[in-house]
C-alpha cells in the first residue's frame, strides 16, 4: 500500500479545491518545492503532483514548476493535469516525472491511450474521475457518457499501468473515501488502483489498506495533510508504507 501526498498546483502555488471546483480554492503555500521536500523528509516514497491550470487548459501549464519539484526530491513523482497527447506526456517525462496520469484521453480516445501506454510501459496511469457514477473529463468540468467499470476494464486491457480512481464528490471534503466503489473498480480492472478523494483520518487510511485484497494498491491524501487532520508519518505507518 503506497501513500501519495498530493501537491496541487495553481498559479504557482500549492492549493486544494473542494470537489474539483475552481471557485472553492484554499491556498496552502506559496512554495510547492518546499512542500515536496517536507513530504519527502516525513518519509513519503512517492509524490502525486497535479497541474490544475493544465487540467483546465488541456495542456501543461505548470511544467517548469513540476520540473523544479522533481529535481528537488529523490523520490519518484507521479504527475497529472492536461496530459492529453504525446507531446504533453513527453514534456512531463522530460520534467522528471516517473509516472504520468492521463484522464481525458483515457476516457475519450482509446486508440491514443493504447499508443501512450505502449510507448511508455509501466509509466502511464489512467485517471478515472467520477461524480454520481458518471465519468468526468476536462478538469472534471465535462461529463462523458461512459460506465466507470467498463472504462476501468478498457484501460486495463489497453495497457494502463494502474488506475487513479477519484470520487469527485468526496474530493477535498475529508469525509471519507468511497470504499465500495474503489474496490469495485479494482476488481473490474484487475490492475492496481489508487484511491483518491475524501481521506480525512487514520481510520480512512486503515480502511483503504484493508481493501488491498481487492487490488487497491495506494491512496492519495491531500487536504487532510495540510489541515493537520493526518500526519504523514502516521499515515505511512497505518498503511504499512515504510
Amino acid at each position: 500500500m503506497t501513500v501519495y501526498p498530493a501537491i496541487d498546483l495553481r498559479g504557482g502555488r500549492c492549493v486544494r479545491l473542494l470537489q474539483g471546483a475552481f471557485d472553492h480554492e484554499t491556498v496552502y503555500g506559496d512554495d510547492p518545492v518546499a512542500v515536496a521536500r517536507g513530504f519527502e523528509a516525513a518519509g513519503a516514497r512517492w509524490l502525486h503532483v497535479v497541474d490544475l491550470d493544465g487540467a483546465r487548459a488541456g495542456r501543461p501549464v505548470q511544467h517548469e514548476l513540476v520540473a523544479r519539484i522533481c529535481a528537488a526530491v529523490h523520490i519518484p513523482v507521479q504527475v497529472g493535469g492536461g496530459l492529453r497527447d504525446r507531446a504533453a506526456i513527453e514534456t512531463a517525462l522530460a520534467c522528471g516525472a516517473a509516472r504520468i496520469v492521463v484522464g481525458t484521453t483515457a476516457a475519450q480516445d482509446p486508440d491514443r491511450s493504447e499508443e501512450l501506454f505502449a510507448g511508455h510501459p509501466g509509466r502511464v496511469v489512467a485517471g478515472l474521475d467520477v461524480r454520481d457514477d458518471q465519468v468526468r473529463v476536462a478538469g472534471w468540468i465535462e461529463a462523458a457518457p461512459l460506465d466507470p467499470l467498463t472504462l476501468a476494464r478498457r484501460m486495463a486491457a489497453l495497457g494502463a499501468a494502474a488506475i487513479v480512481f477519484t470520487d469527485i464528490a468526496r474530493d477535498g471534503t475529508q469525509h471519507g473515501p468511497n470504499l465500495d466503489r474503489t474496490s469495485a473498480v479494482a476488481r473490474a480492472a484487475g490492475i492496481p488502483v489508487i484511491a483518491s478523494g475524501g481521506v480525512g483520518s487514520l481510520d480512512d487510511v486503515r480502511a483503504i489498506t484493508a481493501r488491498a485484497s481487492d487490488g487497491v494498491a495506494g491512496m492519495i491524501i491531500g487536504r487532510a495533510l495540510y489541515t493537520g487532520a493526518i500526519r504523514l508519518s502516521d499515515a505511512l505507518e497505518a498503511a504499512g508504507d515504510r
